[in-house]
């Protein structure tokens, strides 16, 4: 019986992961659930599943769900240092699917203890992917990627030399905009970029994919983990979805991961890794997809990808920037403060008031410091967005 942990068990993710553990139940021991403020959802999955700990990350819930798990052995908590508690206990298995920043520690924390971590968490490597494969390669654990496009990549690689990749494609369905004239994109308003033609996800990513920030990560995120060089990622618009990436090699040849949109597919390989068990998705026919469709993305419509870039040829704390100030001009957007295309302008200002700060990107790559500049990059997006409102 593997020892398996979610953190972020409330979200999409999470409860994708939750309903494959729990079609097998026997096979697994569930150690840690964590959620935010879904104290129902958690409290119903703990006792189900009979978790050993229940954890939220507002503390101020605590007491909620503690009555909600009240009669059940499962123990509860709150709070960031009872999340990262919680991911130092002993598991095989942590699907790490905490959105933002808010996932690096715990991340951390389960490598430490050798386990197989699962990374949903695009923004654990954005932040600070030289230090999470280094944590990975000191505790002999295992970084799996659960990002459709990531596990794409990672299994078109299974069997090949990382030296013989030319390029790897990325693929991007485009958002809710993707078919918007550009001259539209400024009154776009939080319901109509919520709203995602292909996936069924939650809000705030759903949004990321409209501005394409998600993609933006992803590439950060394509360079860390594989450790491929900035002009050897390429990103494709395919409004379909079927195709998750592509791997170009130095022969000529290119290998495709296809498959229903479904996170199901990337989180099983993941949980059943180095095997391959049997999945509940959609089988692909494609006789009746008929035609898959392709075509160059519109920095203009998406300048996250531009500014992804420049965080590559950066490096150091750059990416740490890059995700926080990201993190609070979506913050921003969705309380209406301010318009959809200002976000990446609040994005760049942060990054062009790092830069001109001396040093300050250089520091060495450490929690302490990719969790300090996190702060201060979401103040200056705060003071940013205080300024463009007066």
């Amino acid at each position: 019986m593997r020892k398996v942990s979610v953190f972020g068990a409330t979200g999409s993710i999470g409860q994708n992961t939750i309903d494959l553990i729990d079609r097998d139940p026997s096979a697994y021991d569930v150690v840690a659930l964590t959620g935010g403020a879904n104290i129902e959802q958690l409290a119903k999955d703990a006792r189900r599943l009979n978790a050993d700990i229940a954890v939220t990350a507002h503390e101020d819930r605590l007491d909620d769900l503690r009555d909600a798990l009240a009669g059940t052995q499962v123990e509860v908590a709150a709070g960031q240092t009872a999340l990262t508690e919680a991911a130092a206990r002993p598991a095989d298995w942590v699907m790490s699917a905490i959105v933002g920043a808010a996932g690096l520690p715990p991340g951390l924390e389960a490598l430490k203890q050798g386990a197989t971590l699962a990374l949903a968490n695009k923004e654990t490597l954005v932040c600070a992917g030289p230090l999470v494969l280094e944590t990975a390669r000191a505790h002999s654990a295992r970084l799996l990627p659960v990002d459709s496009e990531h596990s794409a990549i990672f299994q078109a690689l299974v069997g090949e030399d990382i030296d013989a990749v030319e390029r790897i494609i990325i693929t991007a369905s485009g958002g809710a905009f993707r078919d918007w004239p550009l001259s539209d994109l400024a009154n776009a308003t939080v319901e109509q970029a919520s709203s995602h033609p292909n996936w069924n996800m939650g809000q705030r990513i759903t949004i990321d994919s409209a501005s394409m920030f998600n993609k933006a990560l992803e590439v950060i995120e394509t360079k860390e983990f594989f450790g491929v060089a900035p002009d050897q990622i390429e990103v494709i618009v395919h409004p379909e979805s079927i195709v998750h990436s592509l791997v170009g090699f130095k022969d000529g040849a290119v290998m495709a991961h296809l498959g229903a949109p479904d996170m199901r597919h990337a989180i099983g390989y993941a949980l059943h890794w180095p095997d391959r068990q049997t999945l509940p998705v959609e089988r692909l026919n494609l006789a009746k997809l008929r035609q898959l469709n392709f075509h160059e993305p519109d920095e203009a419509r998406y300048p996250a990808l531009r500014l992804a870039r420049n965080v590559m040829e950066r490096g150091g704390l750059s990416g740490a920037v890059f995700n926080a100030a990201k993190e609070r001009a979506l913050d921003h957007f969705i309380a209406r403060r301010i318009r959809f295309l200002e976000m990446a302008g609040v994005v760049e200002a942060v990054l062009e008031k790092f830069e001109a700060q001396n040093g300050l990107l250089d520091a060495p790559l450490n929690l302490d410091n990719v969790l300090q500049t996190d702060h201060l990059a979401r103040k200056w997006a705060d003071d940013s967005v205080m300024q463009k409102t007066g």
